[in-house]
């Protein structure tokens, strides 16, 4: 056991512990070691090219903050046993576990009607029965699994996890703004776990700590515009759905196109994979389980010299970052509008109208800094009262704070080489 109590140099907040034998063995596990492989900022990279950063580390770094959360509300007196300092270690180790390459696109493109939230609890309950397994122990991670499902009776302890000052946005505020470089979006996370407490099984934050929370917030809101839904990172992922979905059309085509394609990759593009699979069929989580960033990258550059035109197009300019371009739009496209691009990109490129369909995408993008509905942030003070964040700040303006700004976009196929230059 002793080898297993390893430190961890992190270039966010330092050396990081691994307590026990526990979280080692969960840390081993190949779902886990997975996310190495997959970018926790996605398509960023080819905005900010710092964002090479991975969901492996930020589900470290979120570990960490737990680990200095519990140990902040233990020195003001809420009782958090061993057992379950570990499983909430555990359950926020685990809450990014079923994210698949570059974010949500898969969500988008080759299963149905499964979320990454989906697959984390699944996965969760297979690593559970693999470590009874290998441990000898019955159900090592039920506590955290039922903590991850807000279903332990301690609420804070979920809250910890997901609310809307919990340690995972805590940890990827600070974790993005370093490999961005992007300031605005550095918080003061010690500072915030001090000021943590518990009342009524609910987090609160001191008073004296609002200024740290108010900051919180406006950070989060300003890393969303200038970092999670830039233009052009925006731009980018919508082509790339664009060009999985082109490939999952043509391999699942009456033609039976043959695509190069790792064997993990083959299975989503040729099979139609719904939720049910993956509850039912242990195969479609093990393929998902080898499915990263390099399967998607890997047949993209192969798929330049397809024979298929409208593939072959979108791959060759994702891959050189002749990205779509993004125009604002001040209202939805008619559908005359709609069909005006289909006939420019039809004629431009001498394919059918049908397929002209796959060089622009018009999308939404919107943002929500704090919600009234959601877990609030409240503030306790010294009087023993207890008041929401967007009552008790005098700097925050509550409209402001609740409302979900959104931005819609045309987002285009360049068909000048030159405009890759503007």
């Amino acid at each position: 056991m002793a080898n297993k109590l390893k430190i961890i140099n992190d270039p966010v907040f330092g050396f990081l512990s691994i307590p026990n034998e526990l979280i080692f063995d969960v840390l081993q596990h190949p779902y886990v070691q997975r996310l190495n492989r997959i970018r926790q900022l996605g398509l960023s990279y080819l905005v900010y090219p710092g964002a090479m950063h991975s969901r492996f580390g930020h589900s470290l770094g979120a570990m960490h903050l737990m680990q200095e959360a519990i140990t902040a509300l233990r020195l003001k007196g809420v009782e958090i046993t061993d057992e379950e300092a570990t499983a909430a270690m555990i359950a926020i180790l685990l809450h990014d576990i079923g994210h698949g390459p570059f974010s949500h696109v898969l969500e988008h493109t080759l299963v149905d009607g499964v979320t990454h939230e989906d697959i984390s609890l699944l996965m969760m309950e297979r690593i559970n029965e693999d470590l009874a397994k290998s441990r000898n122990e019955k159900g090592p991670l039920d506590m955290a699994i039922a903590i991850f499902k807000n279903e332990y009776h301690k609420h804070f302890l979920h809250q910890l996890i997901s609310s809307q000052l919990d340690v995972d946005r805590m940890d990827y505020l600070c974790r993005d703004s370093f490999f961005t470089g992007v300031q605005e979006g550095r918080v003061a996370s010690e500072r915030l776990l001090k000021m943590l407490d518990v009342r009524n099984d609910r987090l609160v934050v001191q008073v004296k700590g609002i200024y740290s929370v108010e900051k919180f917030l406006v950070a989060r809101r300003l890393m969303y515009w200038q970092v999670y839904l830039h233009k052009t990172s925006v731009a980018a992922e919508q082509q790339l759905i664009q060009i999985l979905s082109r490939a999952k059309e043509l391999a699942q085509g009456s033609d039976n196109s043959q695509l190069f394609c790792s064997p993990a990759l083959h299975y989503f593009l040729y099979n139609h994979i719904t939720f049910a699979d993956f509850a039912v069929h242990s195969e479609a989580l093990d393929r998902y389980a080898l499915l990263d960033d390099n399967d998607v990258l890997c047949a993209i550059k192969a798929w330049i010299s397809s024979g298929d035109k409208v593939l072959s197009a979108l791959s060759e300019s994702f891959i050189n970052r002749r990205l779509f371009r993004g125009e604002l739009l001040s209202e939805p496209l008619t559908d005359a509008q709609k069909q005006a691009l289909n006939r420019e990109y039809a004629e431009a490129l001498h394919i059918s109208e049908e397929d002209a369909r796959y060089f622009w995408s018009e999308h939404i993008s919107t943002s929500n800094t704090y919600s009234e509905k959601a877990d609030s942030i409240d503030i306790l003070y010294n009087d023993g009262t207890v008041r929401d964040i967007a009552e008790a700040s005098e700097i925050l303006d509550l409209a402001a704070l609740t409302r979900k700004p959104t931005k819609r976009y045309l987002f285009k196929y360049r068909l000048d080489p030159l405009e890759m230059y503007k």
